[in-house]
């Protein structure tokens, strides 16, 4: 199957929306090497459509480690939980930056899910983070409102 085609102007919109940031890990796209990409929330693959309503501003690290999936087993309790969903949940609601300021801790296991599959606390995601703190480029001021 051949990914769906969006348009320019859905493109803006998205890339607007999100203010630039991963809405994921709400990384700025000027901050990650390979910038953000359009991401079907829930994939084509699944019978997700090319709609505003489906589609999140992902970096490529996000967006590689979520591919297709929509959900994963919380090992704990072998429950199957579903990704975050930035159209429909809040960030905050979710997930905390540490007190390191570069650590995203999961709240609920919604964000503990999405932590885990899409990488946010890898090695290199870490220390990608934690340069772009020493700089002041994490979090943005755009970051920081999702972040309550």
């Amino acid at each position: 199957m051949s990914a769906a085609y969006v348009s320019v102007e859905l493109r803006r919109f998205v890339v607007s929306r999100a203010e630039e940031l991963c809405e994921y890990c709400l990384i700025h796209e000027d901050d990650t090497f390979f910038g953000c990409q359009i991401d079907h929330i829930i994939s084509e693959k699944h019978g997700g459509t090319t709609h505003a309503d489906n589609l999140s501003y992902a970096c490529l690290f996000c967006n590689l480690h979520k591919s297709s999936d929509i959900a994963t087993f919380i090992p704990k309790t072998q429950m199957l939980v579903r990704f975050f969903n930035p159209r429909v949940d809040r960030w905050c609601d979710h997930f905390l930056v540490d007190i390191d300021g570069i650590t995203i801790l999961p709240l609920t296991d919604i964000g503990e899910a999405t932590a885990r599959i899409l990488g946010f606390n890898s090695e290199e995601r870490l220390r990608e983070r934690q340069a772009l703190k020493s700089v002041g480029r994490y979090p943005t001021a755009a970051a920081r409102k999702p972040m309550g």
